[in-house]
């Protein structure tokens, strides 16, 4: 198998300038909901990429679980190693790839906690197995054998059983806060249309780059 002779020309459409909000959340919106018409398999999933604190990159999934001219959030464990890395470097970096519309968005920004009072929001519309799930795995920590991590969930299942499942100490939410979001559409022969809004002094600017 040759991998380098694996290809495909990305047609389905393209971007231009008069296209475009001149609001990047708007135009998020605007690309978010046209990938959930799509019925693109976990549209909100989004690759977060954190630096630790001796230079390591490090890249996994997350799932938007709101946005607003705030920023876009999401919830973790705050023990994981991707917290970690946020605290010690809180410059992150957020892809949506939604390569089955030739799409992408890049958003890079400030990722700052949440209120307790959101957190708790969140965590109390989940459903009673991931809040259990919240408590039982110690995100991030080597364990010896699956079935000592349903140990570890038959435990707490037992704890809170008949009862409402509260908000973990060490769980809840971040916000990015960006800087940067940049829309990409796939064009013919690697010459994809590229649109960068960039904060400046308050204010959103919009650019072309080149692919």
């Amino acid at each position: 198998m040759n991998i380098a002779d694996y290809r495909r020309e990305y047609t389905q459409s393209g971007l231009n300038r008069a296209d475009l909000e001149t609001d990047p959340f708007r135009q998020f919106e605007r690309w978010f909901s046209q990938a959930l018409k799509s019925d693109y398999p976990d549209a909100n999933a989004m690759s977060l990429a954190t630096v630790s604190e001796d230079g390591k990159p490090s890249l996994r999934t997350v799932l938007l679980k709101g946005f607003d001219a705030k920023g876009f959030t999401f919830f973790t464990n705050y023990d994981s190693d991707k917290a970690q890395h946020i605290a010690s470097n809180d410059q992150v970096c957020l892809l949506f790839s939604w390569l089955q519309v030739d799409r992408q968005i890049e958003i890079r920004g400030t990722a700052k906690k949440v209120s307790n009072a959101e957190s708790a929001e969140y965590f109390g519309s989940r459903p009673e197995g991931s809040q259990l799930g919240a408590w039982a795995s110690h995100q991030s920590q080597p364990i010896d054998t699956r079935e000592q991590l349903m140990g570890q969930l038959e435990e707490v299942t037992e704890r809170f059983k008949g009862k409402s499942v509260p908000l973990p100490d060490n769980w809840g939410g971040y916000r990015v806060i960006p800087e940067s979001i940049e829309f990409w559409q796939g064009r013919e022969n690697r010459l994809h249309d590229r649109f960068e809004y960039r904060l400046k002094d308050g204010a959103w600017e919009l650019r072309r780059l080149q692919p």
